[in-house]
């Protein structure tokens, strides 16, 4: 037995004390509702309605009204969280960021999302490309922001953003007067990168433009923070191959473009094929729209108090672990 129809049905007849003017309202021929409300009182073992003269509520069909509202309100909201559920405006959502996005950009992103649905709570997880694809894959992270090449093993990816890359320079290094630099004029001094365990596809394409430019560097030296990075370029005879917003953080470093712009950077977000979050392509558009925006220093309006906070959760390193 269909019990909430039969109780909707219920409830129009206990308004209107009329089958035919309670038919009409719910679009249905009389018989079919006298018999809707015959098998309900059969289901409940009680008469509901008063039919001697005009049809009037029993004791039994008054005390059932006021249940009978409740529970239709809450089979209402019921269908109205699932349905949040299903569109993804509702519920935990576990993204992954690079180490190094800037704080004005995940400012944006965590206001987009509030904005597009303000009942997500958004799991936030600081992790490399190679640990993002990992958790992906396991099942353990449901959308992630990484930088390509990234092989697919099961992974949807939303729309790239391409971010040129140039050469960070101390301000007072001779190379650091001219417009552009070419990767060949390079040589000699070491390249600083990220590890190769934490995008392993960038890390190879790096070299390998390098090389194919003229460029080999005399040592790679590796650095995950973005502050020692810094400390090896200014200390000289090391160079750094980053977005030109790296370069905002320190004001004695230089960013300069690379002649023939060979290094573009493509960063996309990815989840599951498989049973994917309903809101991971929302973040992956949104997350587009963010880091495509012009990389300027936002303006005190962008940093208003935001709407809502945000429970987010940072983890770093490879051995970090997320919840199953």
């Amino acid at each position: 037995m269909d019990l909430l129809r039969h109780l909707r049905h219920f409830v129009v007849v206990a308004r209107e004390l009329h089958f035919g003017r309670a038919a009409e309202l719910l679009g249905m021929a009389q018989p079919p509702l006298s018999q809707s409300i015959r098998r309900l009182e059969r289901e409940l073992g009680v008469i509901l309605f008063d039919r001697s003269r005009q049809v009037r509520l029993t004791t039994a069909g008054q005390l059932l009204l006021g249940e009978a509202d409740e529970l239709l309100a809450g089979e209402r909201r019921l269908r109205n969280t699932v349905d949040q559920v299903r569109r993804g405006t509702l519920g935990v959502l576990r993204a992954g960021v690079p180490p190094e996005t800037p704080a004005v950009t995940l400012r944006a992103l965590l206001d987009g999302l509030a904005a597009r649905a303000p009942g997500l709570e958004v799991d936030l997880h600081e992790l490399t490309s190679a640990e993002q694809a990992r958790t992906l894959t396991e099942g353990r992270l449901d959308v992630g922001l990484l930088h390509q090449p990234v092989a697919e093993n099961g992974l949807r990816f939303g729309p790239a953003v391409e971010v040129p890359m140039g050469v960070l320079l101390p301000r007072g290094a001779p190379l650091a007067r001219a417009r552009q630099v070419a990767l060949a004029d390079l040589t000699g001094l070491d390249l600083i990168t990220a590890p190769p365990a934490t995008a392993p596809g960038w890390h190879d394409h790096l070299l390998a433009v390098c090389r194919e430019h003229g460029y080999r560097p005399a040592r790679v030296r590796h650095a995950r923070n973005p502050e020692f990075l810094f400390g090896l370029v200014l200390a000289g005879a090391a160079v750094a191959v980053a977005p030109e917003a790296v370069a905002r953080r320190e004001p004695r470093i230089a960013w300069r473009p690379i002649v023939g712009a060979p290094l573009v950077r493509h960063t996309s977000a990815a989840w599951p094929l498989r049973s994917a979050h309903p809101a991971a392509p929302m973040f992956g558009q949104l997350a587009a729209e963010v880091l495509g925006v012009a990389e300027t220093p936002p303006g005190p309006a962008q940093l208003a108090p935001a709407a809502r906070a945000w429970p987010v959760l940072f983890e770093a390193g490879q051995d970090a672990k997320l919840p199953s």
